[in-house]
């Protein structure tokens, strides 16, 4: 038991910093996947009977680099391929036995994957699998399109990079921002998908929000000149403030307007308004400057005691003028909805409803049953909580939900 909970945390805690250690040496993401996934395997079948290596990662290490070797001879591939990752061999030989850790190199993966010459539709999806360790099924569900699509998507991306003999470093300063957008909103996603393990069940979510934070923070301090990059570690700071206060002790669902204030973080809160206020010296707001901002308005709530809801919506105004996306503007009409306009809110849900993402986009529906219910009509509201709560996979936020729709008998 000790022994496969070792592998598990070495999955959640080390995948993706030892694929891009071996892929930035090798130039081939699929290859330094392939040989990881062999050593985790040869993990699972020696570590029960010889005991937990002292340094598991390092143990990993090597028997991956036996992998690529024996990949490498075996396909017979390039002629300098042997050579290359025989270099891997003795460098990684080397760290082994030295005290410090492998270095990591995730964030050269992370601009990798969003070169110009990978399919925009594939950047991000090859970034939280290849990078956070998500699975094409959950990466599939989150972007709306089958899983076996998404998985010829990510297969064709490693290819492109290994075929392309794209370069395994931080761009250029004039390719910079076309990148930078891409693995910002990588980086997000994955916090999001930690986010929404609020109880921490899902052990392919476990820790992820933690990662990304991690990232967010490195990517901050590395590409210092770059205000979006600030603007998600204070967005993500902001978020990450309120995650003791998303459950009640027993587990139950809260609200962002129903939380206790006094289980934020303030240490982190001061941290994010520090961040934010260093990125907007640089006066150009982006979408993650914008977004930040929104989450400072909420924070304000710890000094006045309210939410400033006319402020929120006018800053989520700002946000969809700058970033329309759906789920931008589904929380735009639910700030104009607390700031007093019901009817206006609803007319917003209208415009969107006729579009394709809302059918299984959860928060509409939900938005659109509290919309409802606040202009008092009952019978529609009712008939939205349903399908939000078929949509529901949280089973507290399923629970919340069935509460609000349940009140609305006895209005």
């Amino acid at each position: 038991m000790e022994a496969t909970t070792a592998v598990e945390t070495m999955v959640r805690t080390s995948y993706g910093r030892l694929v891009a250690y071996l892929a930035a040496r090798s130039r081939d993401v699929a290859g330094a996947e392939d040989a990881l996934s062999e050593a985790l395997r040869a993990a699972l079948a020696t570590w029960p009977r010889d005991g937990v290596p002292e340094k598991p990662e390092a143990w990993l290490l090597a028997a991956a680099r036996r992998k690529l070797i024996d990949a490498a001879r075996h396909r017979q591939v390039r002629v300098n391929a042997e050579p290359t990752i025989q270099a891997i061999i003795e460098e990684a030989a080397t760290m082994a036995n030295e005290t410090k850790e492998f270095p990591d190199e995730r964030l050269k993966l992370l601009f990798i994957c969003a070169h110009p010459a990978i399919d925009a539709a594939a950047r991000t999806p090859l970034m939280l699998h290849t990078v956070l360790g998500l699975d094409a099924a959950r990466i599939a569900s989150a972007f709306l399109v089958a899983p076996s699509a998404m998985g010829q998507r990510l297969v064709r991306a490693k290819a492109k990079i290994r075929d392309a003999g794209i370069a395994f470093a931080v761009p250029e300063a004039t390719e910079l921002p076309e990148r930078l957008e891409a693995v910002l909103a990588a980086i997000y996603a994955a916090y999001g998908t930690g986010w929404e393990d609020a109880a921490g069940v899902d052990p392919q979510q476990r820790g992820l929000a933690e990662e990304a934070l991690r990232l967010a923070r490195v990517t901050a301090q590395l590409l210092s000149a770059a205000p979006e990059a600030k603007g998600l570690l204070a967005l993500i700071l902001f978020c990450e403030s309120r995650r003791a206060a998303r459950r009640g002790v027993d587990g139950r669902f809260v609200p962002l307007a129903e939380q206790d204030l006094e289980k934020w973080s303030w240490p982190m809160v001061a941290e994010a308004e520090q961040v934010l206020l260093v990125a907007s010296r640089a006066r150009t707001p982006g979408r993650f400057q914008l977004e930040a901002a929104i989450q400072s308005a909420h924070a304000q709530r710890l000094f006045t005691g309210r939410t400033n809801w006319a402020a929120v919506a006018q800053l989520y105004g700002a946000l969809v003028r700058r970033t329309p996306t759906v789920g931008a503007r589904v929380s735009h009409a639910a700030a104009v909805m607390q700031a007093g306009d019901a009817e206006a809110a609803l007319r917003m849900l209208d415009e969107l409803s006729a579009a394709d993402a809302v059918a299984e986009y959860q928060a509409y529906w939900a938005t659109r049953a509290h919309v409802l219910a606040q202009a008092g009509r009952a019978g529609e509201a009712k008939a939205a909580y349903r399908r939000a709560i078929g949509l529901t996979t949280d089973a507290a936020v399923r629970a919340f939900l069935q509460e609000r729709a349940k009140a609305l008998e006895y209005a």
